[in-house]
């Protein structure tokens, strides 16, 4: 069964399993909330900790070609003036004349609001920066944007990076951050928010190969989804159009992802050109080229950025893994059962396995204390021990749990433990004392 049309994933059935299971809290909700703003209960921050770590292991570690770097939120004001934000970074926006509700003029169908059916005033442009003060004063000298991208932190710090790190052309440099746009119609819960965190890669390349490069990395980031657990047929790539490019864009590739409410981006990859370096350079006046020592020449690399946002991923992988499945029922002649489960990549999976006593009875809860301890040195392991046993399954299916250990009476004689699979559902009986490696086996190489 997969998230493809047929499936009856909604954003009601995510949304209600995010808040029931602890992925998602509405921000500030005692409050009555914040609009488009959220935070990440416990399982939550565990998935949003395993994406961003899933990708800086493929992006950044696995490879000799890409370094880290972690730059400030808040910036000198002129790089925003530097890199085209201060006068281009903004949405058409309209307003309903009647209800006064304002929305962005490419969101709408038609000249008619969508709540009232009024009339529209004429776009104009809303500048998606956020603006404070730095300083005791609040005055124009005092004003620092929140930064609304990670990548120009990159490309102030290109010198450094290739003078510390001895770095040679092709290279690359991964950043993960927060970033934040005043969005003027945010929704569909962390699609799009006006605080996120951004993965960002800036491939450095020689005039010339940016084509190539640019092909290479669609290829890459389409694979490394599909390799994280996401159906092929849920993707698909589309190619910006002349009239959608960015100011600095040469070519623009848009993975877009099938979403309950239809197809939208997902990860924007795109040749820079050498845009950013020339602007920098030129606000600056601080020499930003490379000197190339095969031809002996002085020049401003070409920039492939691949830009994914952390919880719009994590967003997309959630709805993906999500099923529903008739499954046997669990006491005799009763009716059968529909299984919610996450089947989500184990490398992702908020919780890695989890140790569930048979009952609460005093006799069993030592050695399950005893198992849960010896898991949890090497795995995100969890310990439940409510309700019944059959409940507990479906609960750890629910939230995605690839393994469950249950430790029965038997396992006070034998020192053995039943191992589950989430996905077939079939079981393991081995002795306790090689469970970690068993896991650990099962995690690479599946059941």
């Amino acid at each position: 069964m997969s998230t493809t049309p047929g499936n009856a994933v909604t954003m009601e059935k995510i949304l209600s399993l995010c808040k029931r299971r602890g992925f998602l809290f509405q921000s500030s909700e005692i409050y009555g909330g914040l609009n488009a703003t959220w935070d990440y209960g416990p399982l939550g921050a565990e998935l949003k900790r395993n994406v961003k770590e899933a990708w800086w292991r493929s992006t950044v570690q696995s490879r000799d070609d890409v370094v880290g770097l972690d730059s400030a939120i808040l910036m000198h004001p002129n790089v925003w003036k530097a890199s085209g934000h201060l006068d281009s970074f903004s949405d058409p926006l309209v307003e309903c004349q009647s209800c006064r509700q304002r929305f962005r003029e490419d969101d709408l169908e038609s000249r008619k609001c969508p709540n009232c059916g009024g009339g529209l005033s004429e776009p104009r442009q809303f500048n998606l920066m956020f603006k404070t003060f730095m300083g005791a004063v609040e005055d124009t000298a005092s004003e620092v944007y929140l930064r609304p991208e990670t990548a120009q932190g990159i490309y102030v710090n290109f010198q450094n990076v290739v003078n510390s790190a001895r770095r040679k052309l092709p290279f690359g440099i991964g950043q993960i951050g927060k970033a934040f746009r005043n969005e003027i119609t945010p929704g569909n819960s962390i699609f799009r928010t006006r605080e996120f965190e951004q993965m960002e890669l800036e491939f450095f390349v020689k005039p010339g190969a940016d084509a190539e490069w640019l092909d290479y990395w669609v290829e890459e980031r389409m694979n490394w989804f599909v390799s994280h657990g996401v159906h092929r047929e849920n993707l698909r790539l589309r190619r910006h159009g002349q009239d959608e490019l960015a100011h600095y864009a040469k070519t623009v590739y848009d993975i877009e992802y099938r979403f309950p409410w239809g197809w939208a981006e997902l990860e924007g990859i795109a040749n820079r050109s050498d845009f950013d370096l020339r602007q920098h350079a030129g606000h600056s006046g601080r020499d930003l080229t490379y000197f190339d020592d095969e031809t002996r020449q002085r020049y401003h690399p070409y920039v492939i950025e691949t830009s994914v946002g952390v919880d719009r991923a994590a967003l997309a992988f959630l709805i993906d893994a999500y099923q529903e499945e008739a499954v046997a029922p669990s006491k005799p002649g009763g009716a059968s059962e529909t299984r919610t489960v996450l089947r989500m990549d184990r490398r992702l999976a908020p919780v890695t396995v989890a140790v569930l006593p048979l009952s609460r009875n005093q006799r069993l809860t030592p050695t399950a204390k005893e198992v849960h301890a010896l898991l949890r040195q090497r795995f995100n392991a969890l310990y439940d021990d409510a309700q019944s046993i059959g409940r507990r399954y479906r609960r750890q299916d629910e939230i995605g749990a690839p393994y469950c250990v249950t430790v029965d009476f038997d396992t006070l004689d034998d020192r053995a433990v039943t191992l589950r699979d989430r996905d077939t559902m079939l079981q393991l009986r081995l002795p306790i004392s090689r469970l970690p490696e068993v896991v650990e086996d099962k995690l690479r190489h599946g059941w």
